[in-house]
Order: C-alpha cells, then structure tokens, then sequence
C-alpha cells in the first residue's frame, strides 16, 4: 500500500543527517525562543509586579511559584507547535533531500520563495497549535473525542503536507486536482501523521516526518498518471 510504504520511507529518513539536522536546528530555535520569553516575562515581574508586593512575602513566592509552573505548561504545549513554525523554514531542504537521494534520475522540485516559505510555516506551527489545543480539550472526552481528534488532524495535516510536496512540481490549481483524485490516499496519511503527532515528546518530529512521508507519497501517485 502507496501510504504504509511512505511512512516507512518516512520513519527511516527520521535517521538520515540531513533530517537530524532540521530537528536540531528547529529545537535550538524554539529553545532560544522560550528561553528569551521567560527572561522577558522575568524581568517585567522583577520591574512592575514584585516591587509592589515586596511586603507580602507569600504572595511574591506565589506569585513566582505561579509564573514558573505557568511558562512550563505552556512551553510544553507549545513546544510542538513552535517547533513546528521553525522546522516549516527548512521544508524545502528536507524535500529536496528526499528528491536526490531516493529519485535522483529525476529533476528536483523548486524551493517556494521566501515569503511564501514563511507563510506556509506559519500555516503549519498554528495546524500543529490547534490540533494540540484539540487533544488537550478531548483528553477528557471518551471514544467519539478522539476519532474526531484524528479525522480532523488527518485530513488538515495531510491535505497541507501533500500540498507543500506537490507544489514543488505543480501549480497550485493542479496540486489540488492530484489531492482530490487520491483523496483517500492523503487522508490515511494525513492519519498516519496525527498518529505520530498525538505521541508526546515524539510530536517535534511531525514536521519532518509528514513533509518526509508526503514527498514519497506524491512520487508514488504521480507514477499513476502522466505528468
């Protein structure tokens, strides 16, 4: 099957240098990032709210217990998203990884432009933000909760991710003619990527994974038909 070949494809590439590299890099980046807000939001309390409760000692330790536990939960629910937003600057360079190293004898893709390149990752880190907002809030909701977690996330994800590979290759408009012809052929895969994503600590591979998975599987669909 066209969509367990490419996964399997995909999780091996997770092991190529190219693909480390993306990951180290979108991690420094989110790393860096959290580490300049919680300095930031650090240095606003040490200016405009513990001077004013300087008096009140188990209010300030409150106040500062409160602000630490506050940023480690929102770090770790936005750490795959954020993740998400820097790894989509280096799609490109993962897909034409792919592109040389398993097909070779054909021509590369064209890298998106800059500015484009910036709004599809920004598309993807707020896709991955609301699908873990999704999770969080069906966590308590049994059975239907989660089956509409992974047919939403399935098909966003895997309608966005063949749709960045397919773009390298095609006009916008034929890109959305190759998706819908094989519909069900991206949907699974759009499932195979929520799998992963729903995976704590797993989920910062997402990018990689899904722009990885959905290259091989748009060269496998355009196989069937002539270009």
């Amino acid at each position: 099957m066209l969509v367990i070949e490419s996964a399997r494809l995909a999780m091996g590439g997770l092991l190529s240098q190219r693909s480390r590299w993306v990951v180290l890099k979108s991690l420094g980046l989110t790393i860096l990032l959290f580490l300049a807000v919680w300095l930031g939001l650090q240095s606003l309390a040490s200016s405009y709210v513990l001077p004013y409760i300087d008096g009140w000692v188990w209010l300030a330790s409150a106040f500062v217990w409160v602000l630490g536990v506050g940023v480690l939960v929102a770090g770790g629910i936005l750490l795959a998203p954020v993740t998400a937003l820097f790894a989509g600057l280096f799609l490109d360079e993962i897909a034409e990884h792919v592109e040389r190293h398993h097909y070779s004898d054909q021509e590369s893709g064209k890298d998106m432009p800059t500015l484009p390149s910036v709004i599809v990752s920004l598309k993807f880190g707020l896709l991955v933000l609301f699908a873990n907002l999704l999770a969080i809030i069906l966590v308590w909701v049994a059975g239907f909760g989660i089956i509409v977690f992974f047919v939403l996330n399935g098909y966003l994800l895997g309608r966005e991710y063949f749709q960045f590979a397919a773009m390298r290759f095609r006009s916008e408009i034929e890109a959305n003619q190759l998706r819908r012809k094989y519909g069900l052929e991206v949907f699974l895969g759009g499932l195979v990527i929520a799998g992963v994503m729903s995976i704590p600590l797993v989920n910062f591979l997402t990018p990689v994974f899904a722009a990885t998975m959905m290259v091989h599987l748009h060269k496998m669909v355009s196989y069937r038909q002539p270009e």
